[in-house]
């Protein structure tokens, strides 16, 4: 049996949903306008048909394109990456991990600071990564106390310098933070580790030893799935994190996109049969969507269309790839925020697809649905699939 290569765009979102003002989110367009402000040339998506899910100001339409093209909504609720990683494996969630835009209330920082025994942590409230370590490394190296930080997804993030609280120290705090602080009504989507490193004039956080503490996702999802069925089931990047590392074959974690497309196309010289490998390219959302940076997602986005012709390249006539998003983040507007928008869908070879133009998904469980019957696995995955 053949391959399916899934790769998530991390943050690629093209165009605000019917329900995106209940987000905040009314008019965002991540693809639509960085294609407007950069003018961003993707000459290998467009081959494959981006440019006929919307229209785009700098990526025209392809009247033979290589791909089956569409683009997927989401139905549940929230626009985490948590949400619409699972959605895509299949679990649609009811209600949204919760988030504190005022900070954690008191009885969980109490909590926190008593089960690890420390008096108190530092911050509390919604902060860049980069902007926490630089505003509480000095006091934190002083007195030990942890940078406990969220921000507008359901994160609880705890930032420790290594040479005060060790890397395992401060996994080990995170477990707790995950099986007995982060529970029940506080059940956030993550816990976050965040280790730096450095002096007062130059911390820098230690981006390969990050670990996320995944919420436990249900058992019905496409990854366990595959996984008990006995197809090899890898993670590439922050994938298996975000399923707490449930259903895995293998994990290749990354600290770039670069090194994340490198792993997948070395992972696709390797003769792998009958494997389900599931990409995330984090980069476009991490480093430019939260940091409105259009340039630089242009030039994320740049840095796979250069990639995609390797890629194809290795796709043997049993395989299926499939590229899609997982929210938006639109770095064109004013909020930092992850947004509320349709993601693409791009099939190839179309030839495997029902149809060239596959319309609007009602849900990105229909790429679930869709894996599930690539393998010939009975499912009730919700969707449907578009896979002849």
């Amino acid at each position: 049996m053949g391959n399916v290569y899934l790769i998530v765009i991390d943050g690629l979102g093209v165009g605000a949903q019917e329900d995106a003002a209940e987000y905040g989110d009314s008019g965002m367009n991540t693809l639509g306008h960085v294609s407007e402000a950069t003018r961003v040339k993707l000459p290998n998506l467009q081959k494959f048909g981006i440019g006929n899910i919307i229209s785009l100001a700098s990526i025209p339409e392809n009247k033979e394109p290589l791909a089956a093209y569409g683009k997927l909504r989401e139905v549940s609720a929230g626009k985490d990456s948590t949400t619409g990683h699972w959605e895509i494996s299949g679990i649609q969630l009811d209600r949204p991990f919760p988030t504190y835009p005022d900070g954690f209330p008191e009885e969980v920082i109490q909590a926190f600071c008593q089960e690890i025994g420390v008096e108190e942590v530092l911050c509390n409230k919604p902060y860049s990564g980069t902007d926490v370590i630089r505003d509480y490394g000095k006091k934190h190296m002083e007195t030990g106390f942890p940078i406990v930080y969220t921000s507008a997804d359901s994160v609880f993030q705890v930032a420790c310098h290594d040479e005060v609280v060790s890397v395992e120290k401060l996994y080990e705090w995170c477990e707790i933070a995950r099986k007995k602080v982060c529970v029940g009504e506080h059940e956030v989507g993550r816990v976050i580790a965040r280790p730096f490193t450095g002096n007062p004039d130059k911390f820098e956080r230690i981006s390969d030893k990050r670990h996320d503490y995944s919420s436990i996702p249900p058992d019905n999802n496409v990854v366990k799935q595959l996984h008990e069925s006995g197809i090899i089931t890898i993670s590439v990047g922050k994938v298996a994190d975000l399923f707490a590392g449930e259903g895995f074959s293998g994990s290749y974690p990354t600290k770039s996109n670069a090194q994340g497309i490198a792993e997948l196309l070395s992972l696709m010289s390797s003769k792998l049969e009958n494997s389900f490998v599931f990409v995330n390219l984090i980069d476009t959302d991490q480093l430019f969507g939260h940091r409105l940076d259009p340039e630089g997602f242009a030039g994320s986005l740049q840095e796979f269309d250069k990639a995609l012709p390797a890629i194809v390249s290795k796709i043997r006539e049993e395989d299926l790839l499939i590229i899609t998003g997982d929210h938006g983040n639109d770095p064109c507007s004013d909020s930092t925020d992850h947004s509320r928008e349709f993601v693409p869908l791009l099939i190839f070879p179309k030839g495997a697809a029902v149809q060239e133009n596959l319309g609007v998904g009602d849900t990105f469980s229909d790429i679930a649905k869709s894996v599930a019957s690539f393998f010939k696995l009975s499912n009730d995955f919700p969707g449907k699939s578009f896979i002849k």
